[in-house]
């Protein structure tokens, strides 16, 4: 998997590349363009190499000066898009974390088919009330956020309609891992994962869960991630959100997604494993 980094930087590379080709098309060279916008030449460089970022402005002299002023705001909605791929969480939750779990609702509403693998946590969709409101307490004291917790998750539960309505389907994969640590204490995983054999004979779940002791030689744990539809991948980092929305990275998570669901138990073997969770806290 390429590191947030690099895809972040491979999307700037990208747009310095449509740069250059608005240039290259206009007939003007990176000397005479600088000229023209007052600009020293390394900077056009710089823009089209993908080693800077150019403000709206930039993209809107660029543009302007190759004749292309047609294209600017396309240009800068893109732009905006690949400064947004890569957030760190005291940003998104600086106004608190009712505001996160609000921010999401459009994608969630709107995407048909998820595809979610977590090697920690039970994902969103299946969480029972207690178990969101560990985690989101626990976030609250880490982060030293402002305590809204109760707020956030009303709308998370809430969130969680679309696995019972609609046409929303979720296949799911867990790590084993994922049901031994204890979210909330004892009572709260108990209750988490008898919630999570409930849901997981709905027609809207797959749930597959990959034994501890399956043959990670092909592919070891990775990063958890959320696929929606063929759309946007999200994974969630120790310090950020990172919003993955290049073809090929999409195409790459669910190829990895694919592997991982081969190595998974399913039915009455993933329920085996979740009633061995359980049975385990005593």
């Amino acid at each position: 998997m390429s590191t947030p980094s690099s895809s972040v930087q491979e999307a700037r590379v990208a747009f310095g590349r449509r740069l250059r080709e608005i240039r290259k098309d206009s007939g003007l060279s990176a000397r005479a363009l600088a000229v023209l916008t007052g600009w020293h030449e390394s900077k056009c460089s710089r823009l089209e190499n993908g080693s800077r970022t150019p403000s709206f402005e930039d993209i809107r002299a660029y543009t302007r000066h190759c004749g292309a002023a047609q294209l600017a705001e396309d240009l800068i909605a893109t732009a905006r898009g690949i400064e947004g791929m890569y957030v760190e969480w005291r940003r998104i939750e600086r106004s608190g974390l009712r505001r996160v779990q609000e921010s999401v609702i459009p994608i969630w509403e709107r995407t048909l088919r998820y595809r979610i693998y977590s090697s920690w946590l039970v994902p969103g969709p299946l969480q029972t009330e207690a178990y969101i409101r560990a985690l989101l307490s626990s976030i609250r004291d880490r982060r030293r956020l402002v305590d809204d917790v109760d707020e956030a998750v009303l709308v998370r539960v809430a969130k969680q309609h679309i696995v019972y309505e609609g046409n929303h389907r979720f296949s799911v994969i867990l790590e084993e891992a994922a049901l031994k640590y204890r979210i909330g204490g004892s009572e709260t995983m108990s209750g988490q994962l008898r919630h999570l054999l409930s849901v997981s004979t709905l027609p809207s779940v797959s749930l597959g869960i990959i034994p501890l002791d399956a043959d990670r030689s092909a592919l070891w744990p990775v990063e958890g991630f959320f696929l929606f539809d063929d759309a946007q991948a999200n994974v969630e980092l120790v310090s950020a959100h990172l919003t993955v929305v290049q073809p090929h990275e999409i195409a790459l998570y669910a190829e990895t997604f694919a592997m991982l669901a081969g190595m998974a138990v399913y039915g009455p073997a993933a329920h085996a494993l979740i009633s061995k969770a359980t049975d385990a806290l005593g």
